[in-house]
Order: structure tokens, then sequence, then C-alpha cells
């Protein structure tokens, strides 16, 4: 008998998986997406100096990966700017982070109890994102296989990677925080996500797809939750990439997700000497010879 149907779960996979994410889930994934964007250095000085710049920055935040799947399957950037409850509601939420009086609503949502319980929120929405990213990819690409993947990384990985644009956007230009070259757990866990739910979607992988939304969800949802608790950018999968890119591709063992991240050391600098050089000496014995002349 089917482990599932023992502990009763399959209705409760079942009925997770059809779940509204309107307007609750989104509002959780909109107050967490234009907070980090408010964590950002600067953005408050842009946000009162240029109100529209903010503004944009804070929908392609809300709503970057819905954009850049629309370019990458050929469709209109601004398709999803016909919902226009979704616009509203980003739009409030981005009001009341940056302008709301004595800063009250920033700090309800930014206190740490609410803030884990909207960051788990925040994660149901990125699963559903990348199965209905994999699952748009294989309706237009029944074969394509590396599509599905891609589309659905990039469903789950939101601004992230079109975050050196969203940068333009505030008048900073940091390219050294590419997240491809860096990339945070919930970008690697996109990755992967996509990934399974691509397997699923071709039927290599035996399991409904409501049982691996249920699944991946619960394990975005906690780990996110854990490593916000702590305050740590680390990712659950360093070990095996380590080990992993050690076999494959001769990369050194060792070396955490802080280590990419952490800034370099600076260059010792090297002590000036007191003593004058010859070329100086030299110099100073021409000027005085130079003055006699004259």
């Amino acid at each position: 008998m089917d482990v599932l149907e023992v502990l009763n779960l399959g209705d409760v996979a079942q009925n997770f998986s059809k779940m509204g994410m309107f307007p609750v889930f989104d509002l959780a994934y909109y107050i967490v997406s234009i907070l980090y964007l408010k964590y950002e250095p600067g953005s408050v000085e842009v946000a009162r100096k240029s109100p529209v710049a903010s503004w944009l920055c804070a929908m392609l935040y809300c709503f970057g990966s819905y954009i850049l799947a629309d370019v990458l399957l050929g469709g209109c950037p601004l398709d999803y700017f016909q919902y226009n409850s979704h616009i509203l509601l980003a739009s409030a939420i981005w009001y009341l982070v940056f302008f709301c009086p004595l800063n009250l609503f920033y700090k309800c949502v930014a206190f740490l109890p609410v803030k884990l319980v909207l960051v788990a929120l925040k994660e149901v929405v990125r699963t559903r994102k990348i199965a209905a990213g994999v699952h748009h990819a294989h309706h237009a690409y029944h074969n394509g296989f590396l599509i599905m993947v891609i589309i659905g990384y990039v469903k789950g990985s939101g601004v992230a990677l079109i975050s050196n644009f969203e940068q333009l956007l505030r008048g900073v230009w940091r390219p050294e925080t590419n997240e491809i070259l860096n990339m945070s757990f919930p970008t690697k866990a996109s990755l992967y996500g996509a990934i399974l739910f691509t397997l699923q979607e071709t039927h290599l992988l035996p399991v409904s797809k409501t049982t691996l939304i249920c699944l991946f969800t619960a394990f975005m949802a906690t780990t996110k939750v854990i490593l916000t608790a702590r305050h740590s950018h680390g990712s659950p999968f360093v070990l095996i990439e380590s080990w992993v890119c050690h076999l494959l591709f001769g990369s050194p063992l060792g070396g955490g997700e802080e280590e990419h991240h952490a800034a370099p050391a600076p260059a010792p600098v090297a002590p000036v000497s007191p003593v004058k050089t010859k070329e100086e000496v030299g110099e100073g014995t021409r000027k005085r010879k130079s003055k006699k002349a004259e």
C-alpha cells in the first residue's frame, strides 16, 4: 500500500495544490519582496528623490519572474500588468513600506515572528510559480527538457536574475552581485526544483504533481524560515555541491557560502620608507645647482 495513502497525505496534497494564492499568499510575497528592496543600500533615498524609479524597482521585485519568462517564451513582457488587482496590491505595499508615517508598517512586517510567517508564505508562491513555469514550457515545447528547466528556474528565481538591470534603475552598478556568479539559496533551490518538476512533467519521476508541490513547498518554507531566523545567507546544498564540483571539475573542497560572498581582504600597504632613494637625491642636487646658476 502506498505510504501516502496510509498517512492520508494524498488528500492533503490535493487540497493544498488547489488553494488559491490571491490575495493572502500573494500579499505575503509582495511584502517580503519589497522588504528586500528596502534593505538594498540607497533604496530609501531613491524612493524620496525619485518615487517613479523606486516603484518600477518594486514592480520588478514582485513581477520580474513573469516579465523575464514572457521575454524568453516570445510573449509580451508587459502581459502580467493586465492584472490590475495584483498591480494595485503590490503598489499599495510599496507605498506602505517606504512612506507609511512613523515607518509603522515596515516595523510591523519586519518584526521577526511576523517576517518568518511571511517568508514561509512566500515560498508557497515560489513553488507554485516553478511548477506553473515548467507546465507552461511543456505545453509549448513537449520535448524541450532544457526549456522547461530554464522557464521554471526563471519563474522561481524572480528578480534575482535581472538584479543588475534593477540596480541600474536605482543608479547603482555592481556587476559582482550577479546572481549567476554567486547564487543564493532561493536561486539554487529554484533550479533544483525546476529539474524535479521537469522530470515529473515528463513522467520520469514517479510521483504526482500535487505531492511534489506539497513536499517541495514544505522543504522550501522550512529551510527559508530557519535561515531567516538565524540571519544566515548560507545554503544547505554547500557540502554536496562542494563534493560534486570537486569530483567533476576539480574544484577545491571546502569553502562555504560565506567564503563566496565575503569581501576580499584589502591588499597590504607597503610602508613608506623615510630614506630618500638615489633618484630623489640626484633630483635635489640638480635643482640646487640650477638655482646657483641662476
